[in-house]
């Protein structure tokens, strides 16, 4: 299984090589043209998957014609470049200055949209997933920022063709804080911290219910108000266990 897996990085990490190589040798320096005829090279770089291309392309449309006409276009899709390119820093960079600039443009949600993918995308880690291994006690800020971005599309923009796949997006990023919440739970457990272990099984109930983690909290909680001798909290949470999880084995 070790093997198969050594096999399967090398694979992803020559076909991203023969990726970036393939575009590279394509670009050498972007021509003097109109803003029109650059954007319809960018265009075409995009439909085409060469994203590092299109990157320079619209970079030059975005610095030799910064007000015109399609300025805004370049930009929106300078942005969806650097999200296909994996540019996390520059891609929420120019996210950043476009809603500064721009709070009040028409495709104000879809900015949002993308600087919440953004952020979700620089959270994984293709070659860790591969090798199975555990980043639940990974910061999680991004996936915070993500969150928030995209619970602002559901609730101020309703209307948004974003709004389904925000939603959809926001119960996995909860999923993800709640795992984090529970592996700094786990490690005050081992310290023998149990007030604060405590409260971060509460906080998890309280915060990411319905979630999958929400019993390992309740279980985190059981103990810990055992050790500490709060037998009414311990009493309360045993309650809430037993409703929702009735086979758990604290469960008498």
């Amino acid at each position: 299984m070790a093997k198969m897996t050594i096999k399967i990085i090398f694979l992803v990490l020559s076909l991203a090589l023969i990726g970036c190589s393939s575009s590279e040798s394509e670009i050498d320096k972007i021509p003097d043209k109109s803003a029109q005829a650059l954007f319809v090279d960018a265009r075409e770089a995009l439909d085409n998957g060469l994203y590092q291309k299109a990157i320079q392309i619209l970079s030059a449309i975005d610095s030799r014609f910064p007000f015109g006409p399609i300025s805004h276009q370049v930009q929106l899709d300078l942005i969806y470049s650097y999200y296909k390119s994996s540019n996390s820093d520059q891609g929420i960079a120019l996210t950043d200055r476009f809603l500064k600039l721009n709070p009040n443009h028409p495709n104000i949600d879809y900015v949002y949209y993308m600087r919440a993918l953004i952020n979700e995308s620089s959270e994984t880690n293709l070659f860790q997933d591969l090798a199975g291994i555990d980043r639940s006690d990974r910061d999680p800020t991004s996936s915070r920022e993500a969150f928030s971005d995209f619970r602002k599309i559901v609730d101020e923009y309703p209307s948004s063709k974003y709004a389904a796949d925000s939603r959809k997006r926001m119960i996995k990023i909860k999923s993800r804080l709640a795992q984090y919440e529970l592996s700094v739970a786990r490690y005050y457990i081992k310290r023998e911290a149990f007030a604060s272990a405590a409260n971060r099984g509460r906080y998890i109930v309280e915060y990411f219910s319905p979630s999958l983690e929400v019993e390992e909290a309740l279980e985190i909680m059981i103990e810990s108000y055992e050790q500490l001798g709060l037998d009414d909290l311990k009493r309360n949470a045993l309650q809430v266990l037993a409703a929702n999880y009735p086979k758990n084995s604290l469960i008498n």
